[in-house]
């Protein structure tokens, strides 16, 4: 994903729901509507949470130190988790308590056009914030569906973004169901009902924007089709003969360290290898242009034996060898 197009996205949706957060906080106070203060809630953590997406942008930028040699390109990943706990903490369990509150003690909307005036234009305003999310992630989602697209994206902004939004959107509609009905019927119990439906899709959303993003905070190596490409770019190398194992993890959404032991003649020089190893690296950022982190160790392959008998050459086992059977690596020596 380009920084800049979940930068653009982020910018959207925090100027959206803004403006949204302050319009329905004015509804509120005009109507009394629980719908419409749980709405508030909601957009204004949205607010904060873009706000956090594009602090954790700027400081993923900052330079490597000696204390974090591999950068701070995880602090993206630490702010979206953060973001998924005030959406829960803040969204979800606010609107819940609120809920709960109205429908033990329902109270009658009053002048409700205020109410549906806000919501048809928050309404409008999210749609606007969304597509734009849509359209910045189909520049990067490839033929992916929408699901595998938030599941397997490494830059956890515009995932977030599309989320945020979603379910900003759908809490609209339930905000405007929870009003109508109330209006309606003349009970105040459908508002708190509208209430608690906003918290409880606040609260999906921030478990699976949490489960998502706790696994990138942990360390997520690459797709296996990825995998498979640096495969194939190393062993196309004509001083590597294999590739004996290999590991990968995201150190940031644009920063992939792919360390690996690749099998060498034993006939090569020093020199040879050295070629081989630093042809292998030119392969692999050929192909995957993230992979900036890259350390390839050498080890020899062994030459062939002859088994009694036979007459026919056969290789020598080695720990490599049975790795590449077994696809774990050999057990450390003690």
């Amino acid at each position: 994903m380009s920084a800049e197009g979940g930068t653009k996205a982020i910018i959207a949706a925090l100027l959206a729901n803004t403006g949204i957060a302050v319009s329905k906080f004015v509804a509120f106070v005009f109507t009394g509507s629980s719908s419409m203060i749980a709405e508030s809630v909601h957009s204004v953590a949205d607010a904060g949470n873009q706000a956090l997406l594009l602090l954790g942008g700027k400081r993923a930028k900052r330079g490597r130190t000696q204390q974090h040699q591999f950068g701070y390109g995880r602090e993206r990943y630490f702010y979206a988790f953060v973001v998924a706990v005030v959406l829960f903490t803040i969204g979800a369990m606010f609107s819940l308590y609120e809920g709960y509150h109205k429908i033990s003690h329902p109270e009658a909307i009053k002048a409700p056009e205020w109410a549906f005036g806000v919501l048809t234009a928050a309404i409008i305003m999210e749609i606007i914030s969304f597509r734009t999310a849509i359209v910045e992630s189909n520049r990067v989602r490839g033929d992916q569906s929408w699901w595998t697209f938030i599941r397997r994206a490494k830059a956890p902004e515009l995932p977030v973004v599309l989320l945020e939004d979603l379910g900003a959107l759908v809490g609209l509609f339930f905000a405007m169901f929870g009003v109508t009905m109330a209006v309606v019927t003349g009970n105040g119990v459908w508002d708190g009902v509208g209430t608690v439906g906003i918290g409880v899709l606040l609260a999906v959303i921030a478990v699976i924007l949490a489960v998502e993003t706790k696994s990138l905070l942990i360390g997520e190596g690459a797709d296996p089709e990825i995998e498979r490409g640096i495969t194939e770019a190393v062993e196309s190398v004509e001083q590597v003969e294999r590739l004996v194992h290999m590991r990968t993890q995201y150190m940031g959404p644009e920063e992939l360290l792919v360390a690996a032991k690749i099998a060498v003649s034993h006939d090569d020089t020093a020199a040879d290898v050295a070629r081989g190893i630093d042809a292998a690296e030119a392969k692999i950022r050929e192909f995957c242009p993230e992979a900036k982190l890259i350390y390839l160790e050498p080890a020899l392959s062994e030459p062939s034996v002859e088994p009694a008998g036979t007459g026919v050459p056969e290789p020598a086992e080695s720990p490599e060898t049975n790795l590449e059977k077994t696809g774990s690596e050999p057990p450390a020596s003690s």
